[in-house]
């Protein structure tokens, strides 16, 4: 029976056909990897099948993980590097616009739409930079990647991903200074 235990641990008791197991890693994992794919394309439903994918390659394919090269949570963030990367080259600009806000639904509608706006500010500006800054910025910004991580996931020296994290922001600095100043006159 399931007790728990560390994710390599986890991955272990899969092996041994333990459904709880891989339970347990989707409850962990899912928002992150969501999330990611998210930062990644913009778009919902895509972030949505890409997350289903990365769990059904976990699923399938268990025994690909090797703990000599990394943690789960890394192994689940390439899967998923991986998945985004072919959906942004089929769907080229494809990215469904947010829900529409009715002030109506709403007793502070000021507040709630600008707390919106600014959501969608800074996912336009994070979509609008260029992908190699964009995957740096979503991992270790916005999903918490440490830099080990992030050069695992993204296959690349902790070097380059600290020099694109930091272009990265500035060139999210750039982008959102100006909504700032819009919103502070």
């Amino acid at each position: 029976m399931w007790m728990g235990g560390s994710d390599q641990e986890l991955v272990g008791q899969m092996l041994d056909g333990g459904e709880e197991a891989f339970a347990e890693l989707y409850r962990r994992h899912q928002g992150p990897v969501f999330r990611f794919a998210l930062h990644m394309t913009g778009c919902v439903p895509v972030a949505e099948d890409v997350t289903q994918e990365v769990f059904l390659v976990l699923m399938v394919h268990t025994r690909r993980f090797d703990v000599s090269r990394g943690t789960v949570r890394s192994f689940l963030f390439g899967i998923a590097r991986n998945h985004v990367m072919r959906r942004l080259e089929q769907e080229r600009g494809a990215h469904q616009e947010p829900e529409d806000f009715d002030p109506a639904d709403d007793s502070d509608a000021l507040e709630e739409f600008t707390r919106r706006q600014t959501i969608e500010d800074v996912r336009r500006a994070v979509l609008s930079l260029p992908q190699v800054y964009r995957e740096a910025v979503a991992l270790c910004d916005l999903e918490d990647a440490t830099y080990e991580e992030a050069a695992g996931i993204l296959e690349c020296p902790v070097g380059t991903v600290r020099s694109r994290l930091n272009r990265g922001r500035r060139m999210l600095a750039r982008k959102l200074a100006p909504l700032a100043e819009a919103r502070t006159v």
